[in-house]
């Protein structure tokens, strides 16, 4: 065999080698995963920092977009219809539709604290809660988190929550809506709050930090069924979030550009943003706890055991596992 055959077999043996020794390392490499997020949500990042800097590629995952939604009840609809393996989404929306039996998914990690705000409109006179009695806010769902936030504040100031005028509006129509002053105030998660700022149409009249510290918004779930059949999968997603989660801690700058990438805000606005969400990986039970029982109080939810239904909706085995590699 002459030398231009021995070197053009070596390099096809490189070739074969690169492409197919991380499937041999890789047991999951080929598993497709199909991953859903809410549309322009700054408080799931990490999930765009993971995508953007190759986080989950470098698990071997094969992240596909299942869908991107205005609002979580819209995501775990999807999950509902087994058309999500995995996603970025509320808190809120994922324990209703649990508790309704509307979607079988569990919460294996946190993705964010606090990060939403009450905005007015600027220059509307409204300058303490007291002042929306009798006045039209908006929320992105009725149970949601940013609904509790704005009820939890009106109880802590002792007005009637039927003072305010509550109605439903998704967070991407609500700046618009504000400023030709079809609404008085709206709570939304972040960027949308900064962004009223910047585009002067509103000011925070109170972030929800100050209403409940470190209180959860977004979580990472799981349907139960994925979850059972591919745990290794389930932990090397989970190792991308970490991953992710402290590449925002550590890399503001660089972070803040990728938020400008798949939220299609502007730098200004994102950097803002930021600054009012707590990065977090490991979920809060006590603040689901209060949550849980406040949907229950109300009637969204019916659950006999509270503590119980927590410890059920949650599996942090998987995070725990990952956390002492």
């Amino acid at each position: 065999m002459n030398s231009k055959k021995i070197v053009a077999l070596h390099m096809t043996s490189i070739v074969f080698l690169m492409i197919f020794f991380p499937l041999f390392c890789n047991p999951f490499a080929m598993q497709k995963v199909r991953l859903g997020y809410l549309q322009s949500d700054l408080h799931q990042l990490a999930a765009f920092v993971a995508l953007e800097k190759g986080f989950f590629q470098h698990e071997g995952l094969n992240i596909t977009i299942g869908g991107i939604f205005k609002a979580g009840p819209e995501e775990m609809t999807a999950f509902a219809s087994r058309d999500l393996d995995v996603g970025y989404v509320g808190e809120a929306p994922a324990t209703v539709a649990v508790a309704n039996k509307v979607a079988d998914v569990k919460i294996v990690a946190q993705v964010n604290l606090e990060g939403s705000a009450i905005v007015v409109r600027r220059g509307s006179g409204i300058t303490s809660l007291k002042d929306l009695v009798d006045k039209t806010a908006a929320v992105p769902g009725y149970a949601q988190v940013q609904d509790f936030l704005l009820r939890k504040a009106l109880f802590q100031y002792n007005i009637p929550s039927k003072s305010v005028n509550v109605i439903i509006i998704k967070p991407p129509e609500m700046i618009p809506t504000l400023q030709t002053k079809q609404i008085d105030a709206f709570v939304a998660w972040e960027p949308y709050p900064a962004k009223a700022i910047t585009k002067g149409i509103g000011e925070v009249l109170m972030y929800s930090g100050q209403i409940w510290p470190r209180h959860p918004c977004c979580v990472v779930v799981v349907d139960t069924q994925f979850l059972g059949k591919h745990p290794d999968v389930v932990r090397g997603l989970l190792r991308a979030h970490v991953k992710a989660t402290h590449f925002i801690r550590e890399n503001f700058e660089q972070a803040s550009t990728i938020g400008t990438k798949y939220t299609g805000m502007d730098l200004e606005t994102v950097k803002l943003a930021m600054k009012n969400i707590v990065y977090e990986f490991v979920p809060d039970e006590e603040g689901l706890l209060e949550y849980v029982t406040f949907l229950n109080r109300l009637g969204n939810i019916k659950v006999e055991d509270p503590g119980e239904f927590v410890k059920k909706i949650i599996d942090v085995t998987h995070l725990n596992r990952v956390l002492k590699e």
